[in-house]
């Protein structure tokens, strides 16, 4: 519900221009400005103290806006301050400056093999050139080739060569900006290795919890598989129990993807959330004995953070359990607090330690969906009333789902480009199976080592997984299921974050005002999507796209195409290169010509040709 006023949403507020000052300098400042920010904090320090001393003197209480604008300068330039300082290409150690033959770097998270291919962050501490070492810094994303997933380990120092080279930005329109995803994990250099190339110099060099952490759940997948026959299942419950998503088939991820219920798989809020309700059953009795309350909270909290280390402390795990575990203590010890207020505090935290979080879609998201359900569920939850029980909490899952769902709905459309038409549907039909899955999961790594047990229980989790999957695969197939080829221009994109935040709004406040304004957002919306339409149905261009050991070439008029490649579209280059501009233009009617041999298809250097014909 609406906090009753700002004293009771402090952080929210400080919040707000902290979020701004990291936006700007994500967007806009160089690692150059450090020292300028420095000195806009230092004096704005100096102007809050100054105002506080000299409060009554200058009769200061005549503009109490002058207070709150300088707290809120001062947290706007702490941001930007933060998000340039954690910068790494600012410090004069990283390793791109200065010469090296090789480098000795750290593995600082699970190595992944798909494909063949195994990858891993590393985080380089030397460098060496000739006979002299010398101390650096920096992360440097590693790509080797093998086929075993069992050779390189989290905390491995490694001897590579000096070989790295910055990523690659996208090299045709519309493609994954694989450099910016990156940059925003501050990794800005990669390498590709063979077998041949690396030395192991020593093991176990990473933080030992961690390193527990993910030996834990290697031991946990491996005794899903063993019981576990189908492989999608398999996958499956890896992905949706323990957060290990390299066993996930990319079909799969698209059903899920299709039908709007892909928060299932990505361990994070939900699985948090299924386990929190488990353990509130299981220690519910102890409200009713002496300090119970501190006591149940205790436990949950544990067992929330247990499960945080057995997905290998996976960020989006780690970030929905602190969260919770932060909503929970307050609770328990004071009586008035705001979850909302509690809310922004967690935020307001794990930017101080990682200010790029800002930049994580699943961080937006998560933090996005939880506030508008404080804020908006219990107004759509109010519109229906049943005396049936059982229909009041099938409308309670309902208004839970409707409200995330058009919260998230900017957001979602400018990340994913597509929007499931079924998704109250497929949500109903996959909360029960995943909280049972989730269930029998744990049931099962505690009691799986006894045969019997763990048959049956792996035999029930395989067939919970293969029946939600074929309900889903049914929603997905089903007539308009998703609405496809959402891409929205900038200004798209802020006309309809106000068609949603005033819609949210006129919820809770039914003014003639709100209403107006939520119509003007939607017109400019509706202008701007006819327009960015409109330009579409008017272009011709013909453009020349750059794949590795492929050819492609695409003749566009309006929303029809021909594409003369030697790929098919089902190739995955295709749909990583080529299927995105076409999606982008809206492209209805598209004809595939093979271009098998034409050598004239090739074109020089690593860019895209774009030639536009009107």
């Amino acid at each position: 519900m609406m906090p009753a006023g700002k004293s009771e949403i402090p952080f929210v507020i400080y919040l707000i221009p902290f979020l701004a000052g990291i936006a700007c300098g994500l967007a806009f400042l160089p690692p150059s400005s450090f020292l300028l920010l420095w000195f806009v904090l230092i004096g704005l320090a100096a102007a809050i103290i100054l105002l506080n001393l000299y409060f009554k003197k200058l009769q200061l209480y005549k503009y109490r806006w002058l207070g709150g604008l300088t707290v809120h300068l001062f947290l706007f330039a702490a941001g930007w301050l933060l998000l340039v300082n954690n910068n790494e290409l600012k410090s004069n150690d990283h390793f791109s400056k200065r010469p090296a033959t090789s480098l000795v770097v750290t593995i600082s998270n699970e190595p992944v093999l798909k494909n063949g291919i195994l990858r891993f962050k590393a985080f380089a501490t030397r460098g060496i050139n000739k006979n002299s070492s010398y101390p650096v810094t920096g992360n440097i994303l590693l790509v080797l080739k093998s086929n075993n997933d069992d050779i390189l380990h989290y905390g491995d120092v490694l001897l590579i060569p000096s070989d790295y080279r910055p990523i690659d930005p996208p090299a045709n329109p519309a493609e994954f900006n694989y450099k910016s995803y990156l940059a925003n994990q501050n990794i800005h250099f990669q390498e590709f290795l063979f077998p041949n190339q690396y030395r192991i110099i020593s093991a176990g060099n990473g933080n030992p919890l961690i390193a527990w952490s993910y030996s834990l759940r290697r031991h946990l997948v491996k005794m899903l598989k063993e019981n576990i026959y189908s492989k999608e299942a398999a996958g499956v419950a890896a992905k949706l129990i323990l957060g290990y998503k390299a066993d996930l088939d990319e079909d799969v991820l698209q059903v899920y993807a299709k039908t709007g219920t892909t928060h299932v798989l990505s361990v994070s809020g939900a699985q948090v959330a299924i386990l929190f309700v488990l353990l509130e059953f299981m220690f519910g009795w102890l409200i009713n004995v002496p300090h119970g309350r501190a006591v149940k909270t205790g436990l949950i909290v544990t067992g929330i953070l247990y499960y945080a280390v057995l997905t290998g402390l996976s960020p989006a795990v780690c970030r929905a359990a602190f969260m919770l575990s932060l909503v929970l203590i307050g609770k328990t010890f004071s009586r008035t607090i705001s979850t909302l207020n509690l809310l922004a505090f967690s935020a307001f935290l794990l930017l101080l330690y990682d200010p790029l979080l800002i930049s994580d879609a699943g961080f937006q998201l998560t933090y996005l969906a939880v506030s508008g359900l404080l804020l908006f569920q219990p107004a759509v939850y109010k519109w229906f009333t049943f005396k049936n029980k059982w229909l009041d909490k099938i409308w309670l899952l309902a208004s839970i789902t409707i409200t995330a769902q058009l919260v998230v709905l900017p957001l979602s459309s400018w990340y994913f480009h597509q929007l499931p038409v079924y998704f109250l549907l497929s949500n109903l039909l996959v909360i029960i199976p995943a909280a049972l899955v989730m269930y029998a999961g744990i049931v099962y790594f505690l009691l799986g080592s006894i045969n019997v047990i763990g048959k049956i229980l792996a035999f029930i989790i395989e067939k919970i997984i293969l029946l939600m999957d074929g309900s889903l695969q049914m929603v997905e197939h089903a007539p308009g299921a998703s609405i496809n080829k959402i891409w929205l221009s900038p200004m798209s994109f802020a006309s309809l974050c106000l068609v949603i935040v005033f819609s949210c709004y006129l919820l809770l406040n039914r003014k003639i005002a709100v209403l107006r304004i939520t119509l003007v957002a939607l017109l400019l919306f509706a202008i701007s999507v006819s327009w960015k339409r409109y330009r579409n149905l008017q272009t011709k261009e013909s453009v020349a796209f750059y794949i590795r050991k492929h050819r492609a070439i695409a003749y566009r008029a309006g929303n029809q195409a021909v594409v003369l490649t030697d790929l098919s579209d089902t190739d995955k280059a295709f749909r990583y290169s080529v299927q995105p501009y076409l999606d982008s233009c809206q492209v209805e009617n598209l004809k595939l010509v093979s271009a098998e041999g034409r050598k004239n298809l090739e074109i020089s250097g690593n860019k895209s040709i774009i030639i536009k014909s009107n």
